[in-house]
């Protein structure tokens, strides 16, 4: 009897053992799902309507202001239908972007494509990924110092204004962090319309409608597809969203916001690369460094309205600004994320000094452009197309599996 009453205390024991043990276990396994809910959204949201703008304002202003120039050196007056071949390959990049996030929608890249593809595999795809984010951010905010410092501030030395700019983009995403770009980009985004407008009616009297034809004739179809890769990768750019769907409180809107921006850039740009034709004509165009800068430096309305060029290139100025704030925040985000910080602004320290370095790499514009190509032959194929490509099927397979399994 003594025996069966120890016999029963054990196993008691053992029991109060295993379920203290499975409590302690499930209340970690909560502890951590509680923090990577708060990893995934960290109090910032954006909606709709500003996921619009922000993929509007990162396609549109670098796409127009450094490959209109490429476009039309390799298509000459046919540099239009470049940038609609361009627009269809970005709606393509876009649109798998989309479907990729929508697979795991409170997820963000660095956490889905660990799901997808494994922890250690995932980590592998994400390296290029990473690099690819801190290494433009940098590039982003040296090409910005190159134009401020050609159209504005020859004077001023280029890390001077590389210094401004970046502490301006610290301080809104250490502040308000994606919440607040959301918010300017709602608000720069339609300026940069008007901008354009602006361009748009105020050249009119230097249209001279015969430099875009004959049309197709020179050049057929490989210098088209040839000009569009440059501006297709710029576009591809909006493979960032990847990075920004987690955040929406209503994640399936993100597909017609992506789009719809994508097409309203593609569509500005098309414009853009038009009238530069229209006003210098295939020739010079494509051996101007910045051809938008150089027709807004050209216009003249009556010898009444000149010098416009100041109020243009501001209004660039803060569209590079909200790319670069993107950039900033994805690179701070991501870092944290794949670091495993506890606190993802603490990221943005590491990032600030990386990206500043980097900036003063370039000697001279040369090399930024040196790195263009870079970006179209490897970066553009590998990392904006082969990788969202491979995620999104392996991705498919494995919820169509799960889902079949769940129904046997």
């Amino acid at each position: 009897m003594g025996t069966n009453k120890g016999t029963m205390g054990d196993d008691f024991s053992k029991c109060r053992s295993n379920s203290k043990r499975s409590f302690e276990a499930e209340a970690y396994r909560s502890r951590r799902s509680g923090a990577n809910k708060r990893k995934v959204s960290d109090g910032m949201k954006i909606s709709g309507y500003q996921l619009f703008w922000l993929v509007y304002t990162l396609d549109y202003g670098k796409t127009a202001i450094f490959t209109i120039s490429p476009a039309i050196l390799a298509a000459k007056q046919d540099a239009w239908l470049s940038i609609i071949v361009a627009s269809l390959i970005g709606l393509a990049t876009t649109y798998i972007a989309v479907r990729i996030s929508l697979l795991h929608p409170k997820q963000t890249f660095i956490q889905y494509t660990q799901t997808i593809m494994g922890k250690w595999l995932g980590t592998i795809i994400l390296i290029p990924i990473f690099l690819m984010w801190i290494a433009i951010t940098g590039l982003i905010l040296r090409e910005f110092a190159d134009f401020v410092f050609i159209a504005l501030f020859s004077k001023t030395p280029l890390w001077t204004i590389s210094i401004i700019m970046l502490a301006a983009v610290v301080y809104i995403t250490s502040t308000g962090g994606l919440t607040s770009i959301g918010r300017c980009g709602e608000l720069i985004g339609p300026i940069s319309i008007i901008g354009s407008l602006l361009i748009i009616l105020l050249s009119v009297k230097d249209w001279h409608w015969f430099r875009l034809f004959p049309v197709y004739a020179n050049s057929g179809l490989l210098p088209i597809i040839k000009g569009s890769l440059f501006p297709a990768s710029f576009i591809a750019e909006s493979f960032m969203i990847v990075m920004l769907i987690a955040f929406m409180p209503q994640p399936k809107r993100a597909m017609a916001a992506s789009i719809l921006g994508v097409a309203a850039a593609s569509i500005s740009i098309l414009f853009i690369t038009v009238i530069v034709i229209l006003v210098f004509g295939p020739h010079l165009a494509g051996h101007f460094v910045y051809p938008i800068y150089s027709v807004v430096t050209y216009i003249s309305v009556m010898e009444f309205i000149q010098n416009i060029d100041v109020i243009i290139v501001l209004l660039w100025i803060i569209g590079i600004f909200i790319k670069l704030a993107l950039y900033f925040f994805v690179t701070s985000y991501g870092t944290a994320q794949l670091l495993r910080f506890p606190k993802w602004k603490k990221s943005i320290w590491l990032i600030t000094p990386i990206v500043f370095g980097i900036s003063l790499l370039p000697r001279n514009i040369d090399d930024t452009i040196n790195f263009a190509n870079f970006w179209r032959d490897v970066i553009f194929p590998v990392n904006l197309v082969g990788i969202p490509i491979l995620l999104w099927i392996v991705g498919s397979i494995r919820k169509k599996y799960r889902t079949n399994t769940k129904t046997v």
